[in-house]
């Protein structure tokens, strides 16, 4: 798999979000010469993310009040405006009637107007005064204004009049997310899809299990039940976010045969691989689409990943002499061993294609040593600086999306330097080992968290890191890749328009700290209870601090139902040892920071961890003192 901040991150108060928009506002602006040589302020910009970049200011303001109302005639408008009556609420705006017919003064306005091509699918105008009103051509576009109205308002009641037209400059503009082999919550999902929507982001692509009916055998821990996942597209969908699974193939697929040895790749000595599939069996690609099919059950975007990353990572092909043979049986005797990967990519692309689905792969694997291309439209992610070039891959009319490596946020590992970035005025263009001469081809760009280490940080110490990286991509994919002069003034604009509405503070601890008698049927125990800078706790017991530790490790972390949940040397660096409180009825749910099991209480009283939909976690009442 493609290879500090330790602080915690609650929720910023309005009044925190005012004075950070100040300190932005306060920066030197441009000055007109006003009739007798006085100098006159030009009206400042309204603050959002990413940057409005053709503000014409107008005479006057827009009041937010209680007599608001939101003004929308037709279904498309009437979707758009339910979802920002529900933002505004979850906001503290109160609640606002949607209403059709003709608007008033502090209304605000939302509607799709088809005529307005100039705007595309997604571009809008927002236009300030007595009222407030966003058109656009597209039910998206009008949602995307809508997404600046919220960032405005988180700033004040009061908004200055005037007029923007605000278009994306690339159509891909998203976040990569790994939640595959280490579970990441739906919770943690969930805020990631509205931060990303409200910063206009609109793609997330999920490298995932999804616990399988058609083959149980795959499903080891972590996984997600197909009702977890159509809930978070149901969210992707309302907030205009779509997601994308992935099943990385050839390579990595271990998390999905390591216990079907018959479709492993084996070695000229007779080793298996649990990591490769064996792209010569045609049971193993049957067995690859027919997981295909299942996620189709619960994903609706019409993109799927395959990866196609490293599958060769720490080996070679001459390990595998079986792989030329196949490749020159089918394709003559001038084939190469890449050709049958290339085979396979391409199987996959027209499996896909028969399915109304477009395929999207990583780069690495175009090595050039290949004489059968990759079949055209399919979709390249180009984050690694190999042989074939992206101005090759774009000359040969491949859609290129950049997610370089730079963008990069590892677990454990490489963090992106965002400020490093912005301050290069990086943009979509500069790949790895290459920057292009203009946009043409290239789709957009993308962020990507991997968890190499698993166990290197929690999923909220990996939220403090992803926020500004996803700021600064949001804004280099939409319009102006340095909008202010400097760095410390661009992130006050994401501290003034704060996190989306509906956002939850995941950091939060439902109890304080304090020494605590935790019961649980016949299972009783003493613990001090003491908050993490993340926003976990610790259980300190007379034997040692609570931790899951042994079994089979993957990527550092005790991946295994049923391992022993044990007591051992409070170490405060130790992420194993920190725990959620996770409310549960008539009391808490114990869940493991990291291996995201939650704690079982067996029959003669041990405590082991689970997946929640094989053992029933245990209820633990709390007693102070």
């Amino acid at each position: 798999m493609r290879t500090d901040a330790r602080s915690t991150y609650p929720r910023r108060s309005r009044l925190v979000g005012v004075v950070a928009a100040l300190l932005l506002l306060a920066a030197p602006v441009p000055a007109a010469q006003a009739a007798g040589g006085v100098e006159k302020a030009v009206p400042a910009t309204p603050v959002t993310v990413p940057a409005l970049s053709d503000w014409a200011p107008e005479s006057g303001q827009y009041v937010y009040g209680r007599g608001t109302r939101l003004v929308a005639d037709g279904k498309a408008e009437r979707r758009v405006a339910d979802t920002l009556a529900d933002d505004l609420r979850a906001a503290g705006h109160g609640s606002v009637p949607v209403v059709g017919g003709e608007a008033r003064t502090g209304d605000i306005v939302v509607d799709v107007a088809p005529a307005r091509a100039a705007l595309g699918k997604e571009g809008y105008e927002l236009r300030a005064g007595k009222r407030l009103s966003v058109t656009g051509a597209t039910e998206t576009g009008v949602f995307y204004g809508t997404r600046t109205i919220l960032q405005l308002l988180a700033q004040g009641d009061r908004l200055p009049a005037g007029r923007t037209v605000d278009v994306p400059q690339y159509e891909e503009r998203g976040v990569g997310v790994c939640a595959c082999y280490i579970h990441i919550t739906t919770a943690w999902l969930e805020n990631l899809v509205r931060d990303m929507a409200y910063n206009k982001l609109n793609q997330l692509l999920l490298e995932l299990k999804v616990k399988s009916d058609a083959h149980p055998e795959a499903n080891t821990w972590g996984y997600y039940t197909k009702d977890e996942i159509r809930r978070l597209v149901a969210l992707g969908e309302k907030y205009h976010v779509t997601i994308i699974p992935e099943i990385n193939s050839p390579g990595h697929m271990d998390p999905w045969i390591e216990n079907r040895p018959d479709l492993q790749l084996t070695d000229s000595d007779g080793n298996k691989q649990p990591s490769r599939l064996d792209i010569t069996r045609p049971e193993a690609f049957a067995y690859y689409t027919s997981l295909m099919d299942e996620y189709a059950e619960v994903f609706k975007a019409g993109s799927w990943h395959m990866g196609a990353d490293e599958y060769m990572l720490g080996s070679d092909f001459a390990k595998y002499p079986q792989v030329l043979e196949y490749a020159r049986a089918k394709y003559g005797a001038n084939a190469t061993p890449q050709d049958a990967f290339i085979d396979f990519v391409n199987r996959v692309h027209a499996y896909a294609a028969g399915k109304g689905k477009k395929l999207r792969i990583w780069n690495d694997g175009l090595t050039g040593a290949n004489t059968v291309p990759v079949t055209a439209g399919t979709t390249v992610e180009h984050w690694l600086n190999v042989a074939t070039k992206p101005s090759q891959l774009r000359d040969q009319g491949y859609p290129l999306m950049n997610a370089a490596y730079a963008l990069y946020l590892v677990r454990g590992g490489f963090h992106s330097d965002t400020k490093g970035l912005y301050d290069q005025s990086w943009d979509p263009r500069s790949f790895e080992g290459e920057k292009l001469a203009s946009r043409a081809g290239i789709t957009g760009a993308k962020i990507s968290l991997w968890p190499d280490n698993g166990r290197g940080e929690t999923e909220n110490e990996v939220a403090v890191d992803t926020d500004p990286a996803l700021r600064h991509v949001a804004q280099a994919t939409w319009g102006s890749p340095h909008p202010d002069a400097t760095y410390a003034q661009f992130t006050a604009r994401a501290a003034a328009v704060d996190h989306a509405p509906g956002w939850r503070d995941l950091t939060r601890v439902p109890v304080a700290d304090g020494t605590y008698t935790f019961r649980a049927g016949s299972a009783t125990m003493m613990a001090e209870v003491k908050r993490t800078p993340d926003g976990y706790v610790t259980l300190k017991t007379a034997n040692g601090c609570l931790e899951v530790r042994g079994g089979k490790l993957t990527l550092n972390v005790p991946l295994q139902p049923g391992v022993e949940v044990s007591r051992g040397t409070c170490d405060p660096a130790n992420t194993l040892q920190r725990w959620q409180l996770a409310p549960a009825q008539d009391g808490y749910r114990l869940v493991n920071a990291i291996t995201q099991m939650a704690v079982h209480v067996t029959d003669d009283g041990r405590l082991v961890q689970y997946p929640p939909d094989q053992q029933p976690p245990a209820v633990w009442q709390l007693t102070a003192g």
